[in-house]
């Protein structure tokens, strides 16, 4: 019997009873020595929901039968934000990923400012972004929540680091990611609000916290260096799920890490810092 999925649809990161966050997993990052499915069931089986990368080199019926809750899923395969071309291919791509979501009841499907290959590098990358970029970028964003729109489902603008993970990348910053998403102004377009990559970036996460909620699609964290699970690192968990609590949000906070060693331990420390 598969269980109802929370957030399915357009409904935006909340809905949570009582104020408890929905904890969710990346299974690109836990679990490495099991097969892909296999991963979706362990941390299925853990409670949690999924996160998944780019569907083109998964077994999708597979994934399916797994009964497992999907929380988010890659929103393209190829394309750029802010070039015509490239904005076109990420469009099209958008449009191939949301059949791929209905399949899966995945809600939110999540973008960036270029493509990134395997190592995580920009497919175009910018050291300067032009007012040109800018608008184009707002452009193709409205028309990817016109997309998400009529599908039910929202897309969301992940922040990036180029300090570590994604030289190069455009419109990386939570700054520029929320100047993108207020631009647009489409509850079909929200943040994923990455705090990991933010520590790397910007810092003063309470703050963006308190800035950028009201845009939330949802929060990925990992700590910083070596982006495991929380507890390895200088973030101070605790006190963000405290300001997540006091700010009243009660969507979905997925671990968006590496287990430091074994990865049920790693989720258990995941979960005593966000609930």
């Amino acid at each position: 019997m598969t269980r109802p999925r929370p957030g399915s649809r357009a409904e935006p990161a909340r809905g949570g009873e009582d104020g408890v966050l929905r904890l969710a997993a990346s299974a690109e990052m836990l679990f490495l020595d099991l097969p892909f499915a296999e991963r979706v069931r362990r941390i299925d089986g853990l409670g949690l929901e999924v996160e998944i990368w780019d569907w083109t080199a998964k077994d999708v019926d597979e994934l399916v039968a797994t009964g497992a809750t999907f929380s988010s899923m890659t929103g393209y395969v190829t394309g750029t934000l802010a070039d015509p071309d490239g904005a076109a291919e990420l469009l099209r791509t958008a449009e191939q990923s949301l059949a791929v979501a209905e399949r899966l009841d995945c809600p939110r499907l999540n973008v960036h400012g270029t493509g990134l290959d395997g190592r995580g590098l920009p497919v175009v990358p910018a050291e300067v972004v032009t007012p040109a970029m800018w608008l184009t970028a707002a452009r193709t964003l409205e028309r990817l929540a016109a997309l998400g729109e009529r599908a039910g489902r929202v897309f969301t603008l992940e922040n990036l680091n180029t300090a570590v993970d994604h030289p190069g990348t455009p419109f990386a910053r939570a700054a520029d990611t929320i100047a993108l998403v207020e631009a647009v102004g489409s509850p079909h377009l929200r943040l994923n609000l990455d705090l990991y990559h933010a520590q790397i970036g910007e810092g003063n996460l309470i703050a963006l916290v308190e800035r950028a909620l009201p845009l939330v699609g949802e929060i990925q964290v990992a700590d910083v260096p070596g982006r495991c699970e929380p507890g390895t690192g200088e973030i101070s968990h605790p006190a963000i799920a405290g300001a997540l609590r006091r700010l009243g949000y009660d969507g979905v906070v997925a671990l968006e890490g590496w287990a430091s060693g074994d990865p049920a331990v790693a989720l258990e420390r995941f979960r005593t810092a966000y609930s």
